[in-house]
């Protein structure tokens, strides 16, 4: 399906059914096609697969893409199949027929676009077949994977490197959704992409609401927040496969259709929960982290946090798990101290220390985002580096605000106690400082002459500890990663520290969550909640007979959009976002009669 290099608004249309790009996704399209690289970082539901699909059609030659799991390999291809695109996948799931028969298809040009898992991509064979072929543009997803600052590093990744000298005339992108500062550097230099083409096009889900709650009865708590919100879909987050099998189980005896999913279970029962799932036939699944990457489930409503995730990178991408559609969706987590020794225990075991020092900061991160008590959309964008102007209005912290306290005075302590420590100290020991502690570590850096010593014993060391992270989300201290996560003052600590302005800051607290209040699902966007239902209902018949998870047939937010526009033709219903022509052909007679049908009863 090589089309010409113009006309991409064209594709876009007639093969995905969108009727226009988001923003920035044609910058990269045009960076593709003029055959330079480009390092993409968009949020998760951003339209990132567009970025290197689009291109692959525009491109002569095969597309070859890299992902780390076989179950997003196939959701992929599904869904680029149902569009009528011509795309395989490569990995260890195929039967030595099928692998042959794949390889025999892209020598032949008649594949558009080739999945790849990373260690067959680099087997030998695999590299010496890429040399007799013609290959449109090589894309690294989950890019995160190939730094060790990631969340989820993998060694295997880290080899993709030597692709940029092994092919230098065919363009590459990287695509993430969680990168922070460190990362992106780390991945640009180990893929040689330095001189690529960077387009961060922010971290912000505004459609999702996020909201953190002090953990006392945990599944009370959870069954509470699931009462509210009967058949939505959803995924819930434990960090051990115990709890996991505990948590379904007692979701289960009370009734909710959920399921556990870990990698210790087999394989089948795996593919069979992730199945079901996606097919709208299982409502809950309670998950480790293994359960997340390989889901292309834009429906799923609320994703809640059992247990404190290890870094912000992890809680972002599994939070952003949530509302792919663009319709609101839920975040919540239950934050108990409790965690925070577990996580720290299992970090702690580690043999490397220099990843066990990297995984000890992010987890401080974490906890002081669960601590915060300003807007989280603000803190978590920010340790991304991004800022936003305002308040988000959908937090917890922003429809419930905690109450303020003065802490200019407290403040302006804790700014002159890193200022005297010489910049060159982490949170601990600026607390030892401020309270006097009596250590040897003190005495010999002779800290306990300090004017600063002592001048904060009166409070305890959760107050400061609450206080320099909430000087760090304000942005009047910085953590120097990259030197052991030493405080430094940043140029509007100065102002304050010169007494020139004032500092409101909320007392730390965590709430409990409420009951939602019935939202409409779509900002701007009246239709018939009926026939939203008869349109599911028809989508799953569809569904089950072709063997496909529902959204490709078509997402909720295509059917909502139907529902309140009530296309009874063709060239109408090719209007609605996210039906083109391959869709239209497949699927647009049976859903106008049942809008029809619904509109003449």
């Amino acid at each position: 399906m090589n089309a010409p290099r113009t006309g991409i608004l064209k594709t876009l249309r007639n093969v995905f059914g969108y009727q226009n790009f988001r923003q920035n996704q044609q910058e990269v399209i045009a960076t593709l096609l003029e055959g330079n690289d480009a390092f993409v970082l968009m949020p998760t539901g951003g339209g990132k697969s567009l970025c290197y699909q689009i291109p692959a059609l525009h491109r002569s030659g095969v597309a070859i893409v890299v992902s780390p799991l076989i179950s997003l390999m196939k959701d992929q291809v599904d869904a680029l199949l149902a569009n009528g695109v011509n795309a395989a996948c490569y990995n260890s799931s195929l039967s030595a027929d099928e692998a042959r028969g794949t390889l025999a298809r892209m020598h032949a040009g008649e594949l558009d676009l080739l999945y790849v898992a990373p260690e067959r991509l680099l087997a030998e064979g695999f590299l010496e077949r890429l040399r007799d072929v013609e290959v449109a543009l090589f894309a690294v997803d989950e890019a995160h994977c190939v730094s060790q600052w990631g969340h989820d590093f993998r060694p295997e990744y880290v080899q993709l490197g030597q692709l940029r000298s092994l092919f230098p005339l065919v363009p590459m992108i990287a695509l993430t959704a969680t990168a922070e500062k460190q990362t992106r550097m780390d991945i640009l230099q180990r893929l040689q992409l330095q001189d690529a083409k960077q387009v961060i096009a922010g971290f912000d889900r505004p459609n999702i609401r996020y909201t953190v709650i002090d953990k006392s009865k945990p599944f009370s708590q959870l069954c509470a927040f699931l009462d509210a919100r009967p058949e939505e879909s959803g995924i819930i987050y434990c960090l051990s496969r115990k709890r996991v099998e505990e948590v379904a189980h007692k979701l289960q005896l009370e009734g909710i259709d959920a399921a556990a999913y870990h990698a210790g279970l087999a394989a089948d029962e795996r593919k069979h929960v992730q199945e079901q799932f996606i097919r709208d036939d299982l409502q809950i699944v309670v998950a480790t982290v293994a359960f997340g990457m390989g889901i292309d489930k834009p429906n799923v409503r609320f994703v809640v946090h059992y247990d404190l995730p290890k870094n912000i990178e992890s809680y972002y991408q599994e939070t952003g798990r949530a509302g792919r559609d663009g319709l609101p969706a839920e975040a919540l987590l239950l934050f108990g101290y409790g965690d925070i020794a577990i996580s720290r225990g299992l970090i702690e075991k580690s043999d490397n220390a220099e990843q066990k020092r990297i995984e000890i900061h992010k987890l401080n991160a974490m906890v002081a985002f669960a601590e915060s008590g300003t807007c989280r959309r603000r803190a978590l964008l920010g340790y991304f580096g991004e800022t936003l102007a305002e308040d988000c209005g959908n937090c917890d912290i922003c429809l419930n605000p905690p109450e303020k306290i003065d802490a200019t005075d407290d403040a302006r302590k804790a700014l002159s106690c890193v200022y005297r420590v010489g910049q060159r100290f982490g949170i601990g020991h600026v607390i030892d400082v401020l309270r006097g502690a009596k250590t040897q570590r003190i005495y010999d850096l002779q800290h306990d002459q300090l004017s600063t010593y002592g001048i904060g014993k009166e409070q305890n060391q959760d107050h400061w500890n609450h206080l320099l992270r909430q000087l760090i989300h304000y942005g009047y201290l910085e953590q120097d990663i990259a030197n052991y996560s030493v405080l430094k003052l940043t140029e509007e600590a100065r102002p304050l520290l010169r007494g020139e302005i004032t500092l409101t800051m909320t007392k730390p607290r965590l709430k409990t969550t409420k009951k939602k209040k019935p939202a409409t699902k779509i900002v701007g966007l009246e239709y018939d909640q009926e026939l939203f239902n008869l349109l599911r209902a028809r989508r799953k018949q569809i569904a089950d007979r072709d063997g496909v998870p529902p959204y490709v047939v078509f997402g909720d937010a295509s059917l909502a959009e139907m529902a309140a526009t009530l296309p009874t033709d063709s060239k109408a219903l090719l209007q609605v976002n996210g039906v083109g022509q391959t869709k239209l052909q497949r699927y647009g007679n049976e859903f106008i009669e049942e809008i029809v049908s619904f509109l003449c009863r």
